[in-house]
């Protein structure tokens, strides 16, 4: 059973969303935060048989709390295997054994390139992010890239200040790149996917959101599928998952 749209918030819809485009897969590299509820949500409703690959050096982790960071020990709670960040990286990631990985963005443009890098100038920033961690190889090597973000004209840009991890570029990735780039985006106003020339439309609107309310957000003309349909709202099932066992103190789902 579905929510109404009063009971359930924008990240909770955004996450729950998330969650269902990851039924039918087997291996995926997840970041913290909402990636990571996302992810453990997936592996409790669509898709039981998920792995996931923390950078860290945990494969098929069954984490039993929120982590706190990439190095959280319950990371290893119930993994198949504990090993160094080299080893993730070289005998799974670059052999292209990552279906697909799981990533969050402070600002994205119309190919999926993404910043996490700085706001601004890289010299003089407005604003100093996190940085890329593991994620410009995880963009370049898994085989496919979904993303989860919230979007406003702030993050949804033009142009992104820094290219931390490449999407389609300008349009084309290079041929010796293994993976294949960005193919999903959600966001807490629909759910985007990539045309053949690289470039993202909206796919799904969440309940109560316009086209207008989209265009209004994004900072290029945002392509709009024919076939637009709305998304199913969370479900009841979802909710409790978010909120009683993945975040239970609202940390980001609230």
């Amino acid at each position: 059973m579905s929510a109404n749209p009063a009971e359930y918030s924008v990240n909770e819809m955004m996450i729950a969303a998330s969650a269902r485009q990851l039924e039918g897969e087997r291996v995926c590299f997840v970041g913290i935060g909402p990636p990571n509820i996302a992810c453990n949500l997936a592996r409790r409703t669509v898709t039981p048989a998920l792995e996931l690959v923390y950078e860290a050096g945990v494969y098929g982790a069954d984490p039993q709390r929120l982590p706190l960071s990439i190095g959280d020990p319950t990371l290893v709670t119930g993994a198949v295997s504990v090993t160094s960040m080299f080893e993730i990286f070289s005998f799974y990631l670059q052999r292209g054994l990552i279906d697909v990985a799981f990533l969050g963005a402070s600002q994205i443009d119309r190919f999926g390139n993404i910043n996490t890098t700085v706001v601004g100038g890289y010299d003089k920033p407005k604003v100093r992010l996190p940085g890329s961690g593991g994620a410009c190889e995880i963009s370049i090597n898994a085989n496919r890239v979904f993303v989860i973000m919230p979007q406003t004209r702030r993050s949804f840009v033009e142009e992104v200040d820094f290219v931390t991890s490449p999407g389609h570029l300008a349009g084309k990735r290079p041929a010796e790149w293994l993976g294949g780039g960005p193919y999903v985006v959600v966001t807490g106003l629909g759910v985007y996917r990539f045309g053949d020339d690289g470039v993202m439309y909206l796919s799904r609107m969440h309940p109560g959101v316009t086209v207008e309310q989209v265009q209004a957000n994004t900072g290029w003309d945002m392509r709009v599928s024919p076939d637009l349909v709305a998304t199913d709202p969370p479900s009841e099932l979802e909710l409790n998952l978010m909120r009683n066992e993945l975040d239970p103190e609202g940390v980001y789902t609230r």
